[in-house]
């Protein structure tokens, strides 16, 4: 089961609790009161992540993060293997 648009696996984070996040499946907006471009995209076309779209990787998750040091790579491996198991 996939557990955010982009592969974060909200589940084992470890600021989840900190910043009071419930993840971007249940809430409206993110918890910085932004707005995240993966999960306004992942709604508009109707997917549940990003593994599950024809642009898959596109620039927007390939660089999400990787400005504040996150590699990416790791969400776009996760959202690989969600898109594989619901084969």
């Amino acid at each position: 089961m996939y557990e955010s648009r982009c592969g974060v696996c909200c589940n084992s984070c470890e600021r989840k609790e900190a910043v009071h996040c419930t993840g971007c499946l249940t809430m409206e907006k993110p918890f910085w009161g932004g707005e995240c471009q993966v999960k306004s995209c992942c709604q508009e076309r109707g997917l549940n992540h990003c593994g599950e779209c024809e642009e898959f990787p596109c620039e927007v998750l390939s660089s999400m993060g990787a400005d504040q040091g996150f590699d990416p790579t790791i969400k776009i491996e996760q959202c690989r293997k969600w898109a594989e198991e619901e084969k």
